[in-house]
């Protein structure tokens, strides 16, 4: 079922939530690998997680700016600082992630722009996210991804970014969606240094993989998604969503892309009501 409200950034609730369930938890961790860069060893990704609220988020400095002298690694990092703050600030236990972002961009203040990517638990079992650009998160479930949020991009390697400049886009620009969760789904986030290094497919086999061998350990099940998108965005011959989506904008590009690489994964369980 899907329903949109009039607000700008085009709420949408994916599916029913069952609210006589068990409450449900995330159990949260993630891995980072920026890319070689002996100027900038940071890189340009930046996340946070708050595990009292239930809350994530990922950003993506974008990395044109380094052309004019700046690390837009800064931005991000300064913007997912002021989200965990607006979260560790706001109402308890009830995080909306549009606001967060809104209050963390309107104090954001560094040269530079970033994707973002923020996503909450609510109470009554759903995830509620806001995202800009083309960081983001899918929803595993057993073989299958049940959802995976949508990429923006005014064209093809150029998504959506806020940022102070005049060019550069709003929270309002973005998408908000709801999506309903149950026990035993696996969240995996990130930016699109996993993205458009790894087919869907990938990753589940990953996830599946790694859980069958040694249970609920959102850390190594990070590291290795990251660790095998490494892996592909340093061959140059085998296709990558990446490469696919070159050749369909009417470039030539083989194999994998060098970024920083992001990833972030949730696991969903029952956390019985008190």
């Amino acid at each position: 079922m899907l329903e949109e409200t009039e607000r700008p950034t085009k709420l949408r609730r994916l599916c029913d939530s069952d609210t006589t369930k068990k409450s449900l938890k995330l159990i949260m961790d993630f891995w980072y690998l920026p890319k070689e860069n002996e100027l900038n060893p940071q890189g340009e990704d930046s996340l946070f997680i708050c595990d009292e609220e239930q809350v994530f988020g990922v950003a993506d400095g974008v990395g044109g700016w380094a052309k004019k002298g700046i690390d837009a690694g800064k931005y991000a990092r300064e913007l997912m600082l002021n989200a965990a703050m607006a979260v560790k600030d706001g109402s308890k236990g009830s995080v909306n992630p549009y606001t967060v972002l809104e209050e963390a961009y309107s104090k954001t203040k560094a040269l530079g722009s970033s994707t973002a990517c923020i996503v909450a638990l609510t109470d009554d079992n759903f995830l509620h996210s806001a995202n800009v650009g083309d960081s983001g998160f899918m929803v595993i479930r057993g073989d299958n991804i049940i959802y995976k949020s949508e990429a923006q991009q005014y064209r093809f390697n150029c998504p959506l970014q806020l940022g102070n400049h005049p060019q550069c886009d709003r929270p309002s620009s973005g998408y908000e969606f709801k999506v309903a969760v149950e026990d035993g789904d696996v969240i995996v986030a990130g930016t699109d240094g996993l993205f458009d290094n790894l087919f869907e497919e990938n990753i589940i086999e990953i996830v599946k993989e790694v859980t069958g061998c040694i249970g609920i350990y959102p850390y190594r099940v990070a590291q290795m998604i990251a660790e095998s998108a490494k892996i592909s965005s340093e061959y140059n011959f085998l296709p990558t969503p990446f490469s696919l989506e070159a050749e369909m904008a009417g470039y030539l590009h083989s194999g994998g892309k060098i970024d920083d690489i992001t990833v972030l994964v949730a696991f969903v369980i029952s956390s019985p009501l008190a």
